[in-house]
Protein backbone atom coordinates (compact mmCIF):
# COMPACT_ATOMS: atom_id res chain seq x y z
CA UNK A 1 0.00 0.00 0.00
CA UNK A 2 1.38 3.53 -1.10
CA UNK A 3 1.87 6.25 1.54
CA UNK A 4 -1.33 9.01 1.23
CA UNK A 5 1.24 11.94 2.60
CA UNK A 6 5.50 12.41 2.67
CA UNK A 7 6.46 14.75 5.42
CA UNK A 8 8.76 17.81 3.51
CA UNK A 9 12.23 15.47 4.44
CA UNK A 10 10.85 12.44 2.53
CA UNK A 11 10.14 14.74 -0.40
CA UNK A 12 12.86 16.55 -0.41
CA UNK A 13 15.02 13.40 -0.70
CA UNK A 14 12.70 12.27 -3.34
CA UNK A 15 13.72 15.08 -4.84
CA UNK A 16 16.99 14.66 -4.21
CA UNK A 17 17.24 18.49 -2.67
CA UNK A 18 17.30 19.86 0.34
CA UNK A 19 14.68 20.72 2.61
CA UNK A 20 14.76 24.62 2.70
CA UNK A 21 14.52 24.46 -1.19
CA UNK A 22 10.78 22.63 -1.07
CA UNK A 23 9.27 24.69 1.54
CA UNK A 24 10.50 28.01 -0.86
CA UNK A 25 9.02 26.48 -3.63
CA UNK A 26 6.23 25.91 -2.23
CA UNK A 27 5.77 29.32 -1.28
CA UNK A 28 6.92 30.84 -3.93
CA UNK A 29 3.64 28.17 -6.07
CA UNK A 30 0.81 28.64 -4.26
CA UNK A 31 -1.24 28.22 -6.95
CA UNK A 32 -0.23 24.81 -8.02
CA UNK A 33 1.36 23.21 -4.17
CA UNK A 34 -1.52 23.24 -1.24
CA UNK A 35 0.40 20.62 0.85
CA UNK A 36 -1.61 19.91 4.04
CA UNK A 37 -0.68 20.40 7.25
CA UNK A 38 -0.48 18.72 10.47
CA UNK A 39 -2.07 20.03 13.51
CA UNK A 40 1.40 20.90 14.57
CA UNK A 41 1.59 22.84 11.54
CA UNK A 42 4.17 20.61 9.90
CA UNK A 43 3.48 20.13 5.80
CA UNK A 44 2.27 16.91 4.21
CA UNK A 45 2.89 16.51 0.56
CA UNK A 46 0.41 14.10 -1.34
CA UNK A 47 1.81 12.19 -4.35
CA UNK A 48 0.51 15.33 -6.83
CA UNK A 49 2.38 17.82 -4.76
CA UNK A 50 5.11 15.20 -5.54
CA UNK A 51 4.43 14.75 -9.25
CA UNK A 52 4.27 18.99 -9.56
CA UNK A 53 7.42 19.47 -6.96
CA UNK A 54 9.26 17.06 -9.98
CA UNK A 55 7.67 18.80 -12.86
CA UNK A 56 8.90 22.23 -10.98
CA UNK A 57 12.39 20.49 -10.10
CA UNK A 58 12.84 19.75 -14.37
CA UNK A 59 12.05 23.13 -15.60
CA UNK A 60 13.88 24.97 -13.14
CA UNK A 61 17.04 22.73 -12.60
CA UNK A 62 17.30 20.67 -16.02
CA UNK A 63 15.44 23.16 -18.72
CA UNK A 64 17.17 26.29 -16.80
CA UNK A 65 13.77 28.66 -16.63
CA UNK A 66 13.29 31.10 -13.78
CA UNK A 67 10.26 30.57 -11.17
CA UNK A 68 7.72 32.56 -13.49
CA UNK A 69 8.49 30.80 -16.86
CA UNK A 70 8.25 27.45 -14.61
CA UNK A 71 5.12 28.66 -13.32
CA UNK A 72 3.75 29.80 -16.99
CA UNK A 73 4.51 26.74 -18.21
CA UNK A 74 3.10 24.50 -16.16
CA UNK A 75 -0.46 26.05 -16.37
CA UNK A 76 0.21 26.45 -20.32
CA UNK A 77 1.80 22.66 -20.40
CA UNK A 78 1.30 20.77 -18.13
CA UNK A 79 0.54 17.20 -19.07
CA UNK A 80 3.48 17.87 -21.94
CA UNK A 81 5.69 18.36 -18.83
CA UNK A 82 4.42 15.48 -16.94
CA UNK A 83 5.22 13.06 -20.17
CA UNK A 84 8.66 14.26 -19.84
CA UNK A 85 9.22 14.19 -15.95
CA UNK A 86 7.36 10.53 -16.27
CA UNK A 87 10.00 9.53 -18.66
CA UNK A 88 12.96 10.45 -17.15
CA UNK A 89 12.26 9.08 -13.71
CA UNK A 90 12.04 5.72 -16.02
CA UNK A 91 15.12 6.27 -17.30
CA UNK A 92 16.63 7.26 -13.83
CA UNK A 93 15.27 3.96 -12.90
CA UNK A 94 16.66 1.76 -15.92
CA UNK A 95 19.98 3.35 -15.80
CA UNK A 96 20.51 2.78 -11.37
CA UNK A 97 19.76 -0.90 -12.07
CA UNK A 98 21.92 -1.18 -14.88
CA UNK A 99 25.05 0.43 -12.67
CA UNK A 100 23.51 -2.13 -9.88
CA UNK A 101 24.08 -5.49 -12.27
CA UNK A 102 27.32 -3.53 -13.63
CA UNK A 103 28.72 -3.71 -10.01
CA UNK A 104 27.53 -7.17 -9.70
CA UNK A 105 29.47 -8.39 -12.94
Amino acid sequence: MEKLFWTIGETAGILGENVSLVRYWTNCFPRLLKPSRTSKGNRQYTAADIETLKQIHYLVKEKGLSLEGAEQQLVAERSKISKKVKALDSLKEIRARLMEIKKGL
